[in-house]
Parts: structure tokens; C-alpha cells; sequence
């Protein structure tokens, strides 16, 4: 039985508004080479009670995520997973984005979901077929933020989750994961918004207040010094008449000083502190 991803979440779904929350639950943070787990304890002010990364082989005769996703129920019973819900943060490389400008003529949510199904068909052709789409609203009459995801990725995550005896809250992407972290800054400014995984960044240009772009690309170690001419690259590629200098940046280490350059750096893990940036995937 296929489930899409509003099912799955209503299916994971174990209270209602105004019952207590769980004393304990976990966060997984799901790459193809990695599982990053934490697990917390706590009712309205949860504390982290254990954490650690697991490193995984990528099989070259399986889907790219098989590997980690065949890791996770062993994973979860050594941080204690049983009866817990289990949040899931996917890595970038196991989602897709796309930001859609307002189009007035779309006047439900089922309009929105069929241009951006064809939209990630121009560039994807076919393989859509097997994703499951989700559709956001970023402003009333503004963008809408696509991400796409294996289908089958998720029912291999409920059946891991339930194989460790925890129930799968919820899936969401590192992006909306990490954004979260800027929202206190992100009304009506510009900036944009720099996520790092091992390999790999996801730049994100919310432009006044709305979501211009995403996009995700593969870097190596010198991506902290490289940083101000990736994002000028960036910025001509989309035509910007004025550079953005603004960075929210959620890193696992920060550049040094005087890599930046004219780049303003707001640093969103600050307040994790240092020894705790090898988990900003899962941290709340």
C-alpha cells in the first residue's frame, strides 16, 4: 500500500491539540552515508539526553538511501527508541526543491500541485511519478515552496520506525529543518539562508521576505573560504540587480575571520555551542 505524505503524518499522529507531550522522542537526521540520532527527554522544555552518528556504506546495487534506511531500526534501539515518536530530517540529497511565483490563476491546492508536478517534470522528466510532492505556502499571494521526495522512501521509514518499536511522527526536509532556526529574522528581509551538509550546501534567497530560490550543489572543504564568490555566482545566475549580503548560515563549523568578505554571517547554531554542531541536523 502506497501512503503519501500528508497520510503518513496523519497516520504517525498519536495525540490531539492540548494533550500532554511525550517525555521522550527521538530525532533522526537521514543521509545516504549517515544517520545522525538524538534523543530527548522532557515535556514543554525537552533536554538532549543522547546523541551520536552513525556512518553507513552507500550500496551501489540499491537506491541511494536503502542503506541507511536498512541501518535505522538497529539504530534505534540503541538509543532507546521503543514507543517514541520519531522525527525524521532527510538530507538534501534524498529531496528535491523547487519555488513557484505566485500564479493568481491557481485557485486550489490540487492546481498548485499539478503545475508543480509539471514543473519538476521538465527537469526530472518521469521519475516524478514515484515522488510524493509537497506543496507550501510561504506568504498569502506568494511563492509556494515545492519539495519532492522517493515515495518509496517513506513507507521504507514507517516500517523501520515501527521495526524499532517507535511511531514515525513526521518527515521533513533539512531545509524547512533549518529555516526554522531563521524564522525569527525572516519577515520582510532579505538574506540568504546557507545549510551544510558533509559535501554539500543548500542555498536558499528569501528576497523581502519571500522565498526567491533554492538550490542544493556539491562543495568541498574550501566551500568556508569560497563562500562569498559561490554566492556572487549565485546571485548573476538569477539576475539580482542589488547582492544580497545577508547570511544565515547553519554549519557545522563556521568560516574564519576575514573569509566572508563584504558578507554579513548570522550564525543560527550559536547558541548550540560548538561540540553540540556535529548534530545540527536533529537539533531542536
Amino acid at each position: 500500500m502506497s501512503l503519501s505524505l500528508p497520510e503518513l503524518r496523519d497516520r504517525a499522529k498519536r495525540w490531539f491539540p492540548g494533550r500532554l507531550r511525550p517525555r521522550h522522542r527521538i530525532r533522526v537526521g537521514l543521509a545516504p552515508e549517515r544517520i545522525v540520532l538524538a534523543g530527548y527527554s522532557g515535556g514543554l522544555r525537552p533536554s538532549l539526553a543522547r546523541a551520536e552518528a552513525i556512518f553507513v556504506e552507500p550500496r551501489p546495487d540499491a537506491v541511494r538511501w536503502q542503506a541507511a534506511v536498512d541501518a535505522l531500526p538497529s539504530a534505534l534501539g540503541q538509543i532507546d527508541g521503543k514507543s517514541c515518536p520519531v522525527t525524521v530530517i532527510l538530507s538534501s540529497q534524498l529531496a528535491r526543491y523547487a519555488v513557484l511565483p505566485w500564479n493568481a490563476a491557481l485557485k486550489s491546492e490540487d492546481e498548485w500541485l499539478a503545475y508543480a508536478r509539471h514543473r519538476m517534470q521538465s527537469v526530472h522528466g518521469n521519475a516524478i511519478d514515484e515522488w510524493d510532492f509537497r506543496v507550501c505556502a510561504t506568504a498569502p499571494h506568494g511563492p509556494r515552496l515545492v519539495s519532492a521526495t522517493d515515495r518509496a522512501l517513506l513507507e521504507a521509514l514507517e516500517a523501520a520506525a515501527a521495526a524499532a518499536g517507535g511511531t514515525l511522527e513526521s518527515v521533513q526536509p533539512y531545509l524547512m529543518a533549518a529555516f526554522n532556526r531563521a524564522a525569527p529574522i525572516s519577515g520582510g528581509t532579505s538574506f540568504w539562508l546557507v545549510i551544510e551538509e558533509p559535501g554539500r550546501l543548500t542555498l536558499a534567497l528569501i528576497q523581502d521576505g519571500s522565498w526567491r530560490s533554492v538550490r542544493s550543489r556539491h562543495v568541498d572543504a574550501r566551500w568556508r573560504h569560497e563562500l562569498p564568490a559561490i554566492l556572487e555566482r549565485e546571485s548573476a545566475a538569477l539576475g539580482l540587480e542589488q547582492p544580497c549580503t545577508e547570511v544565515a548560515l547553519h554549519a557545522e563549523a563556521m568560516p574564519e575571520g576575514g573569509a566572508a568578505g563584504e558578507l554579513r554571517l548570522r550564525d543560527l547554531l550559536a547558541a548550540a555551542g560548538e561540540d553540540r554542531r556535529t548534530l545540527a541536523m536533529v537539533l531542536q
